[in-house]
């Protein structure tokens, strides 16, 4: 007897075909977009004038950029999926405290639990 275990093979997918999107995967994407939302508005409220439109404008970019670069599935550079976990919870870190910031503390906490626990689905089902 073989240690392995019995595997059925299946057929490959027809060309131009996806895999279904599940609703865990629609629920993740939502809470990135929450969090370039968050911090859009972040930067709008929390600074005066002339700083608003910097933060405003930039926090958002920045986050969006380091997702393309490292979490998104076509990410540009390819890292360890620690290392893709670190920032994707980091970029969720950064809107969580922008919801303290902005004297909201329990829809930051509330954010932070669902956005990590949706992340932490979505990741163990990359990595099976």
């Amino acid at each position: 007897m073989t240690d392995t275990p019995y595997v059925r093979p299946e057929a490959p997918a027809e060309p131009g075909t996806r895999p279904a999107v599940s609703v865990v995967e629609v629920i993740s994407v939502l809470c990135g977009l929450v969090a370039f939302g968050t911090l859009a508005l972040w930067g709008f409220t929390a600074w005066a004038f002339p700083w608003n439109l910097v933060f405003g404008i930039g926090a958002p970019v920045v986050a969006i950029l380091i997702w393309a670069l490292f979490v998104s599935p076509r990410a540009v550079l390819a890292v360890h999926p620690f290392i893709r976990a670190v920032v994707e919870l980091l970029v969720y870190l950064s809107a969580t405290i922008a919801w303290w910031s902005m004297g909201q503390p329990w829809i930051g906490l509330g954010y932070g639990v669902v956005a990590v626990a949706f992340g932490l689905v979505t990741g163990r089902r990359r990595l099976s």
